[in-house]
């Protein structure tokens, strides 16, 4: 299979050079990981599996070095059990999100360029320092002129150039893994993961996304949502108000185990309350996302992954609990179906419920337990390599695009479950969330809410069938876009 080296045509010429050179870089590491992987492949099941785990643990230490997006959808990737051979997948799962910081001088033109040449007078103070940065922007500190302590997460420059360009390989990667194995056809998953980068760069949909958990989590005493500042925001700067708190490692180091179980259960309700009741799902779980508070509560600082269901995926989620509780083999296959699974057969169910029963396990007990008593990572391999098998056996199948995303989801929470090491009665907490649970109030509990913060569902991905979302849009959006913030204020 022949790897594309050839860039795509420039957008504009200021990020052309960028671009060339950051598809320079990507193509050259796509083409030592693909050359590698195929030899293996060459080599067939009786090739040493040390040969293999070598090749994995290059792919890992090449994206590492690239950082950036790619790197990114490495880990999302990880997290989604057969879109990646198991080698590749435990490899990736190791990857750090973070990167060096911009300097100063560059940090005083991007800010230039978003909010114009006297951007230092609409802050009292503003540190030079980046007080964090990750694979798509950094933030800094700073105070408004009122008084308030405040957070701007300032946007790498040309990243859309550098994510289309990483985009580009990463279908040519996994093309070359579905080719050789064939276990899981990718089209569906390169579009869920496409849609996921490009959203993240847009920040004026991550304002929107923070204004919408205010709203959801309102009622919520252990969850906190920083507050936008629309006038210091554009679509590459992102301002909001600082939250104080702990990074959750930093915090684990001397926390009690009753300050473990409140941090847990917040973070459980952090995820589910929106999806249960609003049809909205947080797809980034990762530690450095949230902030722990002295008094055991917890801070969302990132919600650029956020994704809108309709209410039927909702309602096979609800629905997919009850058949493995019951063991009723037609009622999961109509909870697939929710999913998007056009049409699940029951060979097909009885292959996906070991991966479910997997992931519901927690669920299903009413005691309180610890996710690692049946959630380890070496029980989570076995159960994906059964069904990796599997389906390898049946040809290959299209995962439906909210599958992959909940499914990555499910992953990302249960590791942090584990990482916090939390005794809850895991049971109690979803029951207190499904209970009354019915479609057509979340459909218009979800309407609502979205035409308050103005945010419309992404046409063609917020539904599992890729076709329509809702029957209904929102009054606001009428079918389009919200319209956004300006790209920039500034001359740059």
């Amino acid at each position: 299979m022949r790897l594309s080296l050839s860039p795509p045509p420039p957008h504009d010429e200021t990020s052309a050079l960028q671009r060339w050179k950051r598809y320079a870089r990507v193509s050259g590491a796509a083409a030592g990981v693909g050359a590698r992987f195929a030899y293996d492949h060459v080599r067939g099941a009786s090739g040493p599996e040390e040969g293999r785990a070598l090749t994995a643990d290059y792919a890992r230490h090449v994206l590492g070095g690239l950082k950036g997006p790619l790197m990114k959808v490495a880990q999302f990737l990880a997290a989604v059990p057969d879109v990646l051979p198991e080698s590749y997948a435990r490899e990736f799962s190791q990857l750090q999100a973070n990167a060096p910081s911009m300097g100063w001088p560059f940090v005083r033109r991007r800010m230039a360029a978003e909010l114009g040449p006297d951007w230092e007078t609409h802050f009292a103070t503003f540190t030079r320092t980046a007080a964090a940065a990750a694979s798509l922007g950094q933030v800094h500190r700073a105070q408004a002129l009122d008084g308030r302590d405040l957070a701007c997460k300032l946007q790498y420059p040309a990243m859309d150039s550098v994510v289309e360009a990483d985009l580009r390989q990463l279908k040519v990667l996994l093309t070359l893994f579905e080719h050789y194995d064939g276990a899981i056809v990718t089209n569906e998953v390169l579009a869920e993961v496409t849609q996921h980068l490009r959203e993240e760069l847009d920040y004026d949909r991550e304002a929107k996304n923070l204004n919408l958990y205010k709203l959801m989590l309102d009622k919520e005493p252990t969850l906190h949502v920083p507050e936008v500042i629309p006038s210091l925001s554009t679509n590459r700067l992102l301002t909001m108000t600082w939250l104080e708190g702990q990074g959750l490692d930093e915090a684990l180091k001397t926390a009690t185990s009753t300050t473990r179980a409140r941090l847990a259960e917040a973070l459980f309700r952090a995820w589910y309350a929106p999806f249960y009741r609003y049809g909205v799902l947080h797809g980034d779980p990762h530690p450095g996302n949230y902030t722990a508070r002295v008094d055991g509560t917890l801070n969302l600082l990132d919600l650029g992954c956020v994704r809108l269901f309709p209410p039927s995926v909702v309602g096979g989620v609800v629905g997919l609990y009850e058949a493995l509780r019951n063991h009723d083999e037609e009622r999961a296959v109509e909870a697939y179906k929710g999913f998007g699974f056009p049409n699940p057969t029951k060979d097909l169910v009885a292959t996906l419920n070991i991966w479910a029963t997997f992931i519901y396990a927690p669920l299903l007990e009413d005691r309180a337990r610890s996710i690692d008593e049946t959630n380890t990572g070496l029980y989570g391999r076995e159960a994906a390599n059964k069904v990796h098998r599997a389906l390898r056996e049946k040809g290959g199948i299209v995962l439906p695009r909210a599958f992959v995303f909940m499914d990555r989801a499910a992953v990302g929470l249960g590791s942090m479950f584990l990482r916090l090491g939390a005794v809850l009665n895991w049971h109690r907490l979803f029951l207190d969330l499904i209970t009354d649970f019915d479609e057509s109030t979340l459909a218009s509990r979800q309407a609502d809410a979205l035409t308050v913060v103005g945010l419309c569902p992404s046409p063609g991905r917020d539904d599992p069938t890729a076709t329509s979302f809702p029957a209904a849009p929102p009054p606001h959006c009428d079918g389009r876009a919200v319209k956004r913030l300006p790209r920039n204020r500034g001359s740059g």
